[in-house]
């Protein structure tokens, strides 16, 4: 099982995620939120370190040249898209680096597949969440997993939405064979954009 941290805000905070072995961080490249990397992390020093984690920028519904700027300026591994972004834009994104296309699940999960349609051909995972609380919320609920069982959903996909350490042992029993990892956030810091790492640490081990 893949771990993806996401909301980091420091330097630091990467290098103490390389050292744990989390396979990607999440730099929130959205303006007004307390998660915004733009500001505390210095892209020139960002893009020149060599780390062995995917380094991850989260956007909602960017244009086209604003995420190549970002994909530039940080050298990002790939692109996470919270919003309501095109089939279109993730392809064009596609031919940069990976996309991972974030979809908000609540109890009226009809319209899922059809979603999962559009987007197949244009992206390399999906991330699943419940129901964000605000508009300008960028985390997702918490959602009933289960819904996914039935699914044909042929990409790895990350689980999110109220992920912590007592999730562990059911994440470890969760039965999909396209299920790839775990998102963290919320439930690993101490205060928005500080990271609890003597957490994250006991989750890795929990899971591995």
């Amino acid at each position: 099982m893949n771990i993806k941290v996401c909301g980091v805000t420091t330097f630091k905070q990467l290098q103490q995620l390389d050292g744990l072995e989390v396979d990607m961080a999440g730099l929130v490249l959205i303006p007004d939120t307390p998660w915004y990397a733009g500001d505390s992390l210095n892209a020139k020093e960002v893009s020149k370190a060599d780390f062995d984690l995917k380094k991850v920028g989260i956007l909602r519904n960017p244009s086209l040249s604003d995420a190549l700027d970002w994909i530039d300026a940080y050298k990002l591994d790939a692109i996470q898209l919270i919003g309501e972004e095109s089939p279109e834009l993730c392809e064009d994104l596609s031919t940069e680096v990976e996309v991972i296309k974030l979809l908000s699940i609540d109890k009226d999960h009809s319209n899922l597949e059809k979603q999962l349609q559009q987007y197949d051909a244009v992206c390399d995972y999906y991330l699943f969440t419940g129901p964000f609380a605000s508009n300008n919320a960028i985390y997702g609920g918490v959602f009933d997993w289960n819904l996914l069982a039935s699914l044909r959903i042929e990409k790895p996909f990350f689980l999110s939405g109220g992920i912590g350490l007592q999730q562990s042992s059911v994440l470890r029993k969760f039965d999909h064979l396209d299920f790839f990892g775990a998102d963290l956030n919320l439930e690993f810091e101490t205060a928005p954009g500080e990271k609890d790492f003597k957490s994250i640490l006991q989750f890795r081990q929990l899971i591995r």
